[in-house]
């Protein structure tokens, strides 16, 4: 697959504690620059972002990260927020108590008020792929399916591991044909990011991408 191609799906990403309005700034010239999908970045970036970017790239932010736990009302705010502020895609943290304790009805009606907040603005769900069991993900699947969300992710790269490729195996075949699909977390080559793309990926979360690019563009030069 061309690399090109492949920029074409990457939310280039910055979501360390430490990020600087410098790191932000960097990370959206570079996502204007080679055409990535978005740019995914804190949310009290957003608004700076959005006015520096002027459109030339959407800018996503992330709401109940990165671990779930705030309620749906705090997680609803969070997401008006960030539209309001600029933001064009969503990507929220589900909370994993409740799908522990089988709370799928409370799960589902989050999704669909975090959905309803977007309008039609893009809204991806993280479910922590790390943290869950096969039979845990695959109710994922039909959750985010039944609650109209457009994507299912798989990590936030805040936990014990990120993306596999049996995880996306896993989702293309339990989501509905409304949902697409996000690896996150881990991806630190083409090679790799060529294969999730290939199982059925539909977004690639990371930053090392961009940045394996502008290193063998520096190195050819």
């Amino acid at each position: 697959m061309d690399v090109k191609e492949i920029l074409k799906h990457v939310d280039h990403t910055l979501l360390q504690q430490t990020a600087t309005w410098e790191e932000i700034r960097q990370i959206c010239d570079d996502a204007i620059r080679y055409q990535t999908a978005s740019v995914c970045i804190p949310p009290s970036y957003v608004k700076q972002a959005s006015d520096y970017v002027q459109g030339r790239i959407p800018v996503c932010t992330v709401i109940g990260f990165p671990n779930g736990y705030m309620t749906t009302s705090t997680k609803e705010f969070e997401t008006k927020d960030a539209i309001a502020n600029g933001a064009s895609e969503i990507d929220m943290v589900i909370n994993l108590g409740w799908l522990k304790n089988r709370k799928y009805e409370l799960l589902e009606e989050e999704i669909r008020t975090l959905k309803a907040a977007c309008g039609e603005k893009i809204l991806k769900v993280i479910i922590e792929t790390c943290l869950l069991t096969e039979e845990e993900k695959i109710k994922m699947c039909e959750i985010v399916t039944r609650a109209g969300a457009d994507y299912i992710k798989t990590s936030t790269g805040f936990s014990k591991a990120g993306a596999t490729f049996a995880d996306i195996e896993l989702f293309a075949r339990h989501v509905g044909t409304n949902v697409k699909i996000k690896a996150a977390g881990g991806i630190s080559s083409l090679e790799d990011a060529e294969k999730f793309l290939a199982l059925g990926a539909d977004r690639l979360g990371t930053s090392r991408i961009v940045k394996f690019v502008k290193s063998k563009e520096k190195s050819d030069s």
